[in-house]
């Protein structure tokens, strides 16, 4: 196909000559074949208004075209001094992404188009309390973005779920037994348990898995074996007022006693908690407290 020399405007299109004549057939004319350059048009950001429709110039997502960008860029390492090469025949601007189809004019007109698929915020979640208490989960993923041949990164598909666990409702013996299982994955201080799910190639497989751990961890710790039953109080892990011996002998000499105080509550309290302190922390824990 060979565009005809026939004047146009530059609004026009070019049009094409699909017809072969002896003039333009190279296998009649072999010996005297004439070569016509195509006439190159000015590029098109010449052309370009500056209150123009961005979006529609670049949509999608596309490699970098110099003659569609009206801005003088410069891309490429040089020595000192020099400037940098321009937009056209330019490598460097052609093999990294770029965000020009991500203006604000475009987001904002993409936001509009899928507003009405949307549904509007609660009114009744306008604290980060109430949001913490109606969503305890919290899932955080990352997006990398990097000069290369892909756009693709492993590290992506890292999810992280965090979950209090005061929000998990659990007993003594389930929130005990948690503790052992997750181990160094419970933060004390900000009493989060954090699960990291890494071993699936895809996010939403890892998101899954991660959800998967935290209803087996739960499970698991609702759960008595048999051989829980038979511990004494010499193997448990931490001394416990409620139901020890110290408990039961404190209870028979309160019913020998004829008259009790009418402060022997708050005092039989701060004896529980003090005996709790110096079995689980020693005297030195005590003495600080």
């Amino acid at each position: 196909m060979v565009a005809t020399s026939s004047p146009c405007r530059d609004d026009d299109f070019r049009a094409l000559d699909l017809r072969l004549s002896k003039s333009n057939n190279m296998r009649g004319n072999r010996r005297k074949t004439a070569y016509k350059k195509t006439p190159v048009h000015p590029p098109r950001s010449n052309k370009m208004p500056v209150d123009q429709d961005w979006p529609s110039v670049w949509p999608v997502a596309r490699v970098f075209h110099p003659a569609s960008v009206p801005l003088p860029l410069h891309q490429g390492w040089v020595e000192p001094g020099i400037t940098p090469p321009g937009k056209f025949a330019n490598a460097e601007l052609m093999k990294i992404p770029n965000f020009l189809h991500l203006t604000p004019p475009a987001i904002q007109r993409q936001c509009e188009a899928l507003k009405k698929f949307c549904t509007e915020w609660p009114k009744e979640l306008d604290t980060d309390e109430k949001i913490d208490h109606h969503f305890p989960i919290q899932i955080t993923t990352s997006d990398y973005l990097h000069s290369s041949p892909t756009i693709r990164d492993a590290r992506a598909r890292i999810v992280t779920l965090q979950v209090k666990l005061s929000t998990l409702n659990l007993n003594s013996h389930a929130k005990d037994k948690l503790l052992r299982l997750v181990k160094e994955r419970y933060d004390p201080v900000t009493d989060i348990l954090t699960l990291v799910a890494e071993r699936c190639p895809l996010r939403k497989q890892n998101i899954d898995y991660a959800m998967y751990l935290l209803n087996v961890l739960v499970s698991e710790s609702w759960k008595t074996e048999p051989w829980e039953n038979e511990k004494s109080e010499a193997d448990m892990e931490k001394y416990v007022w409620e139901g020890s011996q110290s408990q039961r002998t404190l209870q028979q000499l309160l019913e020998r006693m004829p008259n009790k105080a009418p402060d022997l509550p708050e005092v039989i309290k701060q004896y529980s908690v003090n005996v709790t302190r110096f079995h689980n922390e020693g005297l030195l824990g005590l003495n600080q407290k």
